[in-house]
C-alpha cells in the first residue's frame, strides 16, 4: 500500500512540474516585446488591480451580510409596586436590613464562620386589615439558619421605610436547604470515608477523580431523625440534617441516599 500511495505522489509531482513549466512558455509567448521596460510598474498596477477587485468583492459580501444584533434586556427597577415580586435590588437590600449588627456577631453559618446562613428573601402577606389598600406597604420576610444554636430566624422588613417590623425565632423548625449548605455538604461527604463509593462512581463514569463540588449537580432534602434512625443521627430535625441527590455534570445520577450529612455536627452517618 505505502508503494502505490508514494507511486501515485510521484505521479502528482510529475504532473504538477509539467504544468509548471507549460505555463511558463505560455507567459513568455503572450507578453508584448518590452525588453528594457521597468517591470515593477506593470506588476504594481495589476496588483492594485487585483487588490481593488478584492475590496469590491469583500464590499459586496459585507453589504449582503450584517452581524447579528444582541438585543439586550430591559433592566430591572430599583423596586417593584404593589404585589409585584421583588427585584434584585430589593432582595439585597431587605437582607442587609435584617441582618444588624447583634445577629451578626451572635450567629453562625454553615461554614462556622460569624453571621447566620442566608435562606430565603420573599415578598410578605399583606395583613388582613391591608387587602384591599392598593397603597398597602410592601414587606419581605427574610430567613436565616443560625447554626450556633440550630435556629429559625425570620424577620419581617417593610420595604418603604426599611425598619425590621417583627422577628421570630424558631427551633425545630427546618426549611429546604439552600445551594450553600448543598454544597457544604458535598464538601463534608467527599471528605469523609463514607464518601468513598460516590468518588468511585465518579471515577467510573468520568475516568477523573471527585475532588470538588462543583463538579456536580447537587439536589438535597432534609432528613429527620425517626424510630429507625442510626444514633449517630438521632439528634436530626433539631440538627440540620439532609441527603444529598447528586449527578455528574453532563453525566449519570450517583446514588448517595444511604448517606446523610449532619451539617450542624459537620458528620456523615449511613441509614437503611
Amino acid at each position: 500500500m505505502r508503494n502505490i500511495v508514494h507511486r501515485h505522489l510521484g505521479k502528482v509531482v510529475a504532473g504538477a512540474g509539467i504544468a509548471v513549466a507549460t505555463t511558463a512558455v505560455m507567459v513568455a509567448v503572450t507578453l508584448p516585446g518590452s525588453a528594457g521596460a521597468d517591470d515593477s510598474d506593470s506588476g504594481s498596477g495589476a496588483g492594485q488591480s487585483a487588490q481593488q477587485a478584492g475590496q469590491g468583492s469583500q464590499e459586496q459580501g459585507q453589504a449582503a451580510v450584517q452581524p447579528g444584533v444582541v438585543e439586550q434586556a430591559p433592566a430591572e427597577g430599583d423596586t417593584g409596586e404593589g404585589r409585584d415580586p421583588l427585584t434584585d435590588d430589593e432582595a439585597k437590600r431587605v437582607e442587609q436590613l435584617a441582618l444588624d449588627r447583634q445577629l451578626q456577631r451572635s450567629s453562625e453559618n454553615v461554614e462556622g464562620d460569624g453571621g447566620p446562613q442566608p435562606i430565603t428573601v420573599d415578598l410578605a402577606d399583606p395583613e388582613a386589615s391591608e387587602l384591599d389598600d392598593a397603597d398597602a406597604p410592601r414587606r419581605a420576610e427574610v430567613s436565616f439558619y443560625d447554626y450556633k444554636d440550630d435556629s429559625l430566624i425570620t424577620k419581617t422588613v417593610n420595604l418603604d421605610t426599611g425598619k425590621v417590623e417583627a422577628t421570630d425565632t424558631q427551633q425545630g423548625v427546618q426549611p429546604p436547604l439552600s445551594r450553600a449548605e448543598n454544597v457544604e455538604a458535598a464538601e463534608l461527604l467527599i471528605a469523609d470515608p463514607l464518601g468513598g463509593g460516590l468518588k468511585a462512581d465518579y471515577k467510573d463514569a468520568t475516568d477523573n477523580e471527585l475532588t470538588k463540588p462543583d463538579q456536580l449537580l447537587l439536589n438535597s432534602m432534609v432528613y429527620r431523625a425517626n424510630a429507625g434512625t442510626p444514633a449517630a443521627l438521632a439528634d436530626c430535625g433539631e440538627h440540620r440534617c439532609l441527603r444529598l441527590f447528586v449527578k455528574v455534570k453532563n453525566g449519570p445520577w450517583i446514588d448517595t441516599r444511604d448517606l446523610v450529612i449532619d451539617l450542624s455536627a459537620r458528620k456523615v452517618a449511613k441509614v437503611g
